[in-house]
């Protein structure tokens, strides 16, 4: 039998602080090397601004394996009323290759990119750091700031977008939901400007995020741009940083805000500080005083979804959630 897990489903059982949980076991396996994850293969739909990624993966500590297949369309939202990003995930039992469960892979996309970056805040941004600024505020900046809600504690988000309305009903939920401050800005720079945690959540091609504008002590989530010829922050910002990312590999092959001032002889590949698994593991220190600035580079690995994704399909035996159906 496969259990069938709808968005409802996913929703009712997954919590952010059980997606962190299971995403830093990941990173942590990541470092250890106990997982297989080949880099995922994208197929580019250019007439309709789309592409669609395979992002399989085993982590044998926590008996995960499954493949995500996720769809990036850009002119979904406004061309037919549907989200930028669809996926569906596919578990399957590591002992015998059975299909364990479908699952909407959407909602939990969006869930397990904020746990990366809460559990890259935890370890890189300053333990007293309590001032979010956002640019972005679409589905994935609201889980953003509430991963990073989960491991600091933040008492003012201060939020940008290029879409007005959009950021005044952004700042009305957030604050809704999640208790704390929010406040709409006019602009990246002020977003910026004073916050402890600076998070990037758009789908701009060009830099959102100068590196003039970064305080000192601040610390830097970059989940927007995942494809070499798009980037959301200046070369200035990553020259001013230590830098980690969730894989090198990804980063080097897949990360404009890399890619691109690396062909500008701006930067080198050894500027990576990093992998996250290396700093959860303890391979590698992360925050090592109150003044440096850090940055974690996040293109979203295939751990990510197939340990979440194992964790939703646990508790959702346990609760008795979703509909078994033989194939």
């Amino acid at each position: 039998m496969v259990l069938f897990l709808s968005r409802n489903d996913v929703e009712s059982v997954l919590t952010m602080r059980d997606a962190i949980e299971a995403v830093e076991k990941a990173f942590g396996e990541y470092g250890n090397g106990t997982v297989n994850m080949p880099l995922r293969p994208t197929i580019k739909v250019p007439k309709q601004k789309g592409a669609v990624l395979f992002m399989p993966a085993y982590l044998e500590e926590m008996n995960a394996l499954g493949i995500k297949v996720v769809s990036v369309y850009l002119d979904n939202p406004v061309k037919l009323g549907l989200p930028t990003i669809l996926g569906v995930v596919l578990l399957t039992d590591p002992k015998s290759g059975e299909l364990l469960a479908v699952m909407d892979g959407a909602f939990l996309t969006a869930v397990r990119t904020g746990a990366a970056s809460g559990v890259a805040t935890k370890y890189l941004a300053r333990k007293d750091a309590n001032e979010i600024g956002i640019i972005g505020a679409g589905v994935q900046g609201k889980k953003q700031v509430a991963a990073v809600c989960e491991v600091r504690p933040i008492k003012k988000v201060k939020a940008y977008d290029v879409l007005p309305d959009k950021c005044k009903l952004f700042c009305n939920e957030v604050a809704k939901e999640l208790g704390v401050q929010v406040v709409q800005v006019e602009s990246g720079r002020e977003a910026v400007s004073g916050s402890d945690i600076v998070m990037t959540a758009s789908t701009s091609k060009t830099p959102v995020v100068e590196g003039e504008w970064l305080e000192a002590g601040s610390h830097v989530n970059a989940i927007g741009s995942h494809t070499p010829d798009a980037r959301e922050l200046d070369a200035a910002v990553l020259k001013r940083a230590k830098l980690v990312v969730d894989s090198r590999e990804a980063a080097l092959k897949e990360a404009g805000d890399l890619i691109i001032p690396i062909a500008q002889g701006l930067l080198s590949q050894d500027h990576i500080y990093a992998e996250l698994g290396e700093i959860v593991t303890g391979k590698k220190a992360g925050r090592e005083n109150d003044s440096e600035i850090t940055v974690f580079k996040s293109q979203g690995l295939a751990i990510q979804d197939i340990s979440t994704a194992r964790k939703v399909y646990d508790l959702a035996i346990k609760k008795g959630v979703g509909r078994a159906v033989q194939l």
